[in-house]
């Protein structure tokens, strides 16, 4: 069993990060919505409450900070996809696509939302 149920997430800006993770969230994975007044819901595939989501609400005074929030990739081409929709929906790359030194395998992009939360999309073979 997986053991990760969902992410709540904050962001300072409805308007600044929606059409970013509108983007972003349905090529991860998360292709069904569950919206509310105060949180945008993304769920995987699956029945809720199983589902794992992603919940995102408006927090003007929230300040991102050194967490970072990770993500599987099944290739090296996935890593490169999401890094170039991370840049044409309004994010920001950090660093890579690349291999990085954390194992011969380890091919991630670091990226930021338009708010500044930290991610992070992997592909690795052991």
């Amino acid at each position: 069993m997986n053991p990760f149920s969902h992410v709540d997430l904050r962001v300072n800006s409805f308007q600044a990060v929606l059409p970013f993770y509108e983007a972003l969230l349905p090529a991860l994975g998360f292709t069904r919505t569950f919206h509310s007044e105060r949180w945008r819901v993304f769920a995987a595939d699956g029945d809720l409450p199983e589902a794992a989501y992603f919940a995102i609400t408006e927090d003007p005074g929230h300040r991102p900070d050194a967490n970072l929030i990770g993500f599987w990739a099944e290739n090296q081409e996935q890593v490169d996809r999401i890094a170039e929709l991370v840049v044409r929906s309004g994010g920001k790359i950090s660093d890579g696509p690349r291999l990085f030194p954390i194992s011969p395998t380890y091919y991630a992009a670091y990226f930021e939302d338009p708010c500044g939360n930290k991610y992070e999309i992997v592909h690795r073979l052991n």
